[in-house]
């Protein structure tokens, strides 16, 4: 019997380019004969023509299959939610926008048939804006920084793993989800391949530095204790500062010079003192509202509609 493949593919307001990433994936896969393959859609609440686009090519060919979200959920929920549904021995993740060029997709799994459980795509170049790429640059500088998960750099979207993988990656649960961080995590067998990046076939990317920044502060509270040990240690460092300044200010007075120490000051260290103190609490106030969401067991996902899916692959 064949092995499964499944494409795992987001998207998110693609009418300019599904239809063309439909046709050169599927033709791809087709000349693939030793594997069977579906490719699966998540939808992340679009409102053009996405759906509608998909389930077109959907009615011709059962091999493509929908999964609508009932709204936004952002990309890791997404991705969540396509792993879920996909049923393949092996799982394919990659964008729609063709920057990740389908002709690839043979390389992912020659490399995964060598008994590997994890392969990363790396890009040999990113093909985007120069702006784009500081975006990107400052965006994984940050999370390895903070984060300690060691991601590989010019890490691309496009990446195989097998069975055993997205089972494991099902058994996480949390909801502040971190895609990279959880695969690092995970950890088993994994290698790498350098991909040949091409640009996006049309539109504009929607993971833009705003939410990139936003992933990746999420990131860093969800795999790092970082924020609480800088508070503790700039809280150590302030209270040896204030007993220095404290005992200058008492050598001064009783030793060097007689003075009247003015309200100003007084107020000033007031102000900086309440300002670090709200700081300092909403660190702590962001790890506690964590705990609070996580403590809700709420779905990961909430789905409106399936296409060319049975009820048993949720």
């Amino acid at each position: 019997m064949k092995k499964l493949l499944s494409l795992v593919v987001p998207v998110y307001y693609e009418e300019e380019c599904i239809f063309q990433f439909i046709k050169e994936t599927t033709a791809v896969l087709e000349e693939m004969e030793q594997l069977d393959y579906e490719i699966v859609f998540i939808d992340d609440g679009s409102k053009d023509r996405t759906v509608e686009l998909i389930k077109e090519k959907a009615a011709d060919n059962q091999r493509l299959k929908l999964v609508e979200l009932s709204y936004n959920h952002g990309k890791q929920g997404a991705v969540t939610a396509g792993i879920h549904h996909a049923s393949g021995d092996y799982l394919l993740y990659m964008d729609p926008d063709l920057q990740d060029p389908p002709k690839e997709i043979p390389r992912f799994v020659a490399e995964i048939e060598k008994g590997y459980d994890l392969v990363f795509g790396i890009r040999a170049e990113k093909m985007d804006t120069w702006l784009n790429k500081l975006f990107s640059k400052i965006f994984w500088s940050t999370l390895n920084r903070f984060t300690g998960l060691e991601i590989p750099k010019g890490l691309a979207v496009m990446r195989i793993f097998n069975r055993k993988f997205a089972n494991k990656f099902m058994e996480y649960r949390e909801h502040n989800r971190f895609i990279e961080g959880i695969f690092m995590h995970i950890g088993m067998k994994r290698t790498q391949i350098t991909i040949q990046q091409r640009e996006r076939f049309a539109g504009v990317s929607k993971f833009n530095f705003t939410r990139k920044m936003q992933l990746a502060i999420n990131a860093i509270f969800d795999f790092s204790q970082l924020p609480l040990v800088f508070v503790v240690r700039f809280g150590l460092i302030l209270a040896v500062l204030g007993f220095g300044a404290l005992l200058a200010i008492i050598i001064t007075k009783l030793f060097i010079m007689d003075f009247q120490a003015g309200w100003p000051s007084i107020v000033s260290t007031i102000i900086m003192g309440s300002g670090l103190q709200i700081f300092f609490i909403g660190i702590a106030a962001i790890y506690i509202g964590k705990i609070y969401a996580e403590s809700k067991h709420r779905p990961l996902y909430s789905i409106r509609e399936k296409t060319n899916l049975e009820e048993e692959n949720a």
